[in-house]
């Protein structure tokens, strides 16, 4: 029997990469009724990743989290057995914020809620636990996460120290004599794609704070908040890890993951798919789907379907992607190890089409997938 891998992210702001293999496989299927089609949508630890891991299997496990501007928000975290994944972006991030710029808070905009996560799954037995820190919206350092796993972070004058990069900014002493005991022995593994340093030109505020609404003067003010508490998490831990690559992953989340928490910080796209169990799935393929919204260099920069595409060409299984739009010349995709690719705005009749119509254009798409797979 043939069989297909569907292993696409999802298509940003249309559908989930449940929703695109889900309009795919309808079309194979339509085609090839006997074909073998599996489903492992994936992920590279960004906004999706935990719908990529409910989809294969792990429960949603819903709770309120302290969200980026420190209201209550309602969220959840993906939970099989002892392990768990949480997602930065479904807490805290840019996009529960909403737009415009004015409801940004680039100075006291708090990594808090993830560390409720983290402790909710903490508390509920998970030894290991994968942490996605894109699509962050703060540069604190890490301040809230560590603060809400039981550090205690105080100002000179004993009192513990505010949100966000301005709270950052006036600690004097870092206790960590309370944090969360279960951490010790447990197994913390960050998905992060960047390797910027926690201060400096290249560090969290200088490169990513204008994203999050800082002006030239509060980057200033946030690299210099960084660069002090790099020195108060020195002294209380006897290491300095502000130069280390990634410290400055969603506005140091990864300085204070690594220093403090003890935490791995591993390509996100490959940790996403181990977890996925997807190197089984591709065993048995004979097709590798993949695919997002948009093909292009950020693509080939770490995304889940450039690991897509470099497991398969390994593998010797070929790789077709299917994405909203390519900006890949053929040579790149090649490269890169897409055999092939199938876009929505080729399929359409205009872009809007492209958008209002996808889950019907991907069921013509899998149709046509299917008239090139092997007799069986």
């Amino acid at each position: 029997m043939v069989r297909v891998l569907l292993a696409p992210d999802k298509f940003k702001g249309t559908l989930s990469g449940a929703e695109v293999a889900a309009s795919l496989a309808e079309g194979i299927r339509s085609r090839r009724p006997t074909a073998d089609v599996v489903a492992v949508p994936v992920a590279d630890g960004g906004d999706g990743s935990l719908a990529a891991f409910e989809a294969v299997g792990f429960e949603r496990i819903s709770l309120n989290a302290t969200g980026a501007t420190g209201q209550t928000v309602p969220t959840w975290y993906a939970r099989r057995g002892e392990e768990a994944v949480v997602e930065l972006a479904e807490v805290a991030g840019l996009a529960r914020m909403g737009i415009p710029p004015a409801q940004l808070a680039p100075l006291t905009a708090t990594s808090r809620g993830l560390g409720e996560l983290i402790a909710h799954a903490l508390d509920g037995g998970c030894a290991r636990v994968l942490v996605g820190i894109g699509g962050s919206a703060s540069t604190d350092g890490g301040l809230g996460l560590v603060q809400a796993l039981g550090a205690r972070v105080r100002d000179a004058s004993g009192e513990e120290v505010g949100p966000g990069g301005a709270g950052a900014a006036t600690a004097v002493m870092l206790d960590l004599t309370a944090l969360h005991p279960a951490l010790a022995a447990a197994r913390i593994e960050v998905a992060c794609d960047v390797d910027n340093p926690l201060t400096g030109p290249d560090g969290a505020a200088a490169v990513y704070g204008p994203q999050k609404g800082a002006d030239p003067d509060q980057v200033r003010e946030l690299d210099a908040a960084l660069s002090h508490w790099a020195d108060v998490v020195a002294a209380a831990t006897g290491l300095d890890h502000r130069a280390d690559p990634g410290a400055g992953a969603a506005g140091g989340v990864g300085f204070a993951a690594v220093a403090i928490l003890g935490a791995t910080l591993r390509p996100g796209a490959q940790l996403m798919l181990d977890q996925l169990g997807f190197d089984d799935a591709l065993a048995a393929a004979d097709l590798v789907v993949t695919g997002e919204g948009s093909l292009d260099e950020q693509t080939l920069r770490g995304k889940a379907p450039a690991a897509v595409a470099a497991a398969g060409r390994a593998a010797g299984v070929p790789v077709v992607a299917v994405a909203g739009r390519c900006l890949l010349d053929a040579a790149r995709l090649r490269a890169a190890g897409f055999d092939d690719v199938y876009t929505l705005l080729d399929e359409a009749a205009t872009p809007q089409q492209a958008f209002d119509e996808a889950v019907a254009l991907l069921g013509r798409i899998g149709a046509r997938l299917a008239d090139r797979l092997p007799d069986g």
